[in-house]
């Protein structure tokens, strides 16, 4: 997939093409930090490296084609360590992986594209002094496992910190599916072709119109969202987007494919008004609500307005469905519409 999504299947030791060369650099391994000081020379001479690879059209694998591979010793710069590559043929790709990933900067960027995954997309130095430094570390002692990086990034008081929390706007894939999974939808397997794959479609055509295509990002660095400062996740959400985002979540709950008394059900005390605007509230948004938000939200939805508590209660000890699932309706419809819901 590589070889033909950067033009490597082009590459020849006539006509070397410098494109895969320079992704798995730029966007791949080493990235384009302040340390990154690799040069286009070595651009250059990793294309070398990459001549002749080519794709076996009825097997879908990929070969060396000898007669097109620069055979020639390829020599990179002081940031590789001066490092040769020699005429060793398909061992020089397994040479070349090894010589990048013996630099620091690797591990550097691979965390910090874990971090901004996990945790917020702007590093400051003290972060990447006390949290990047420290997990590259920890990356390259692993082997590059990835697994001992984010047991220690998901478990350590930093990702815990209220700072860290609610401060990126979730994409299109994790309000839909981050939705479907929270209210515990049942999605059918994916080799259930006739049930599963006209759901697997709608979630894709849901994010399609929230502006993010599964497996088609606008180029190779992928969706900006990711990655474009000072904007980033901000991105996500325009005046074409946000109303899908409503769109959605709003249909959830017409369609009746939301368990509503179900996730009511969650809180310790369904029956009293304020505890279940509490654990309701507190269950979906990573950004709580005041006390005033929460008595405005009671008031409005679950007693009508009335500033009386028992209206409430006494619906739902009685299993009033009449009050209770027009009132857990628009509530549920609210909540899922505030900035907050947006926020991860």
């Amino acid at each position: 997939a590589m070889l033909v999504h950067l033009n490597g299947y082009l590459n020849s030791k006539l006509a070397p093409d410098e494109n895969y060369a320079r992704e798995l650099q730029e966007l791949m391994t080493v990235g384009k930090g302040p340390d990154s000081l690799y040069t286009e020379q070595d651009v250059q001479t990793a294309a070398r490296v990459l001549t002749g690879w080519r794709i076996d059209g009825n097997t879908y694998t990929s070969y060396l084609d000898t007669s097109a591979h620069d055979t020639g010793s390829k020599t990179f710069s002081a940031f590789y360590n001066n490092t040769t590559i020699g005429n060793t043929g398909a061992q020089e790709v397994s040479d070349l992986v090894n010589m990048i990933f013996n630099t620091t900067e690797t591990a550097r960027f691979i965390i910090r594209k874990l971090y901004k995954w996990f945790v917020y997309y702007t590093i400051d130095d003290t972060t990447e002094t006390d949290v990047i430094a420290p997990l590259a570390e920890l990356l390259r002692s692993n082997n590059f496992e990835i697994k001992p990086v984010l047991s220690a990034l998901l478990k350590s008081e930093h990702f815990f910190d209220p700072l860290n929390q609610a401060c990126y706007i979730k994409s299109p894939y994790d309000i839909i599916v981050g939705t479907l999974r929270e209210f515990n939808v049942s999605i059918p397997p994916y080799t259930d072709y006739v049930n599963g794959y006209p759901v697997f479609s709608s979630v894709y055509d849901k994010a399609a119109e929230m502006q993010q295509v599964l497996f088609q990002p606008p180029d190779v660095s992928g969706w900006p969202a990711y990655y474009q400062e000072p904007m980033h996740y901000e991105l996500w959400v325009n005046s074409n987007s946000l109303p899908k985002r409503a769109d959605f979540t709003d249909g959830l709950v017409q369609d009746r494919m939301l368990d509503l008394r179900g996730f009511a059900g969650f809180s310790s005390n369904p029956a009293d008004p304020d505890q279940l605007v509490a654990d309701v509230t507190g269950l979906l948004l990573r950004y709580p609500l005041s006390l005033t938000s929460r008595n405005w939200v009671k008031n409005k939805f679950l007693l009508n307005n009335s500033n009386d508590n028992t209206v409430w209660t006494t619906a739902w000890n009685a299993n009033n469905n009449a009050v209770i699932d027009p009132a857990l309706s628009e509530l549920f419809k609210f909540i899922m519409n505030l900035p907050e819901y947006h926020l991860c």
